[in-house]
């Protein structure tokens, strides 16, 4: 998940979010389009670095033993981004969400 600055206009999120998009293609990560969830503007819960609201981006993808500390390191460079957090999913949930190419319901894969 990113958080982008709430005091960019909606389509200034474009150029920052594609060198998000670009730093996960240099690890050899394709994303999906689909799976890029971005959210309108949201009010925070609490003031953060002095803003009130953000544009929430979530963006599923699926590395196996990526070091992912440069690309990591990249958003907490860029002054568009207020807050990022990257969560690993359980395996049973990524093949749920259909990441891993896998049904963990073997009655949804022989109706496949």
């Amino acid at each position: 998940m990113i958080i982008y600055r709430g005091d960019l206009a909606e389509d200034a999120v474009d150029e920052p979010l594609g060198r998000a998009l670009s730093g996960l293609a240099s690890l050899g990560i394709e994303v999906d389009p689909e799976r890029v969830n971005r959210w309108p503007k949201r009010r925070f819960a609490y003031e953060i670095d002095h803003l009130h609201e953000g544009y929430y981006v979530v963006i599923e993808f699926v590395g196996d033993g990526l070091d992912l500390s440069g690309f990591e390191r990249s958003l907490r460079l860029q002054d568009a981004v207020v807050r990022h957090k990257l969560i690993r999913l359980p395996d049973s949930e990524a093949a749920r969400r259909g990441l891993l190419g896998t049904s963990p319901d073997p009655v949804a894969a022989e109706a496949s």
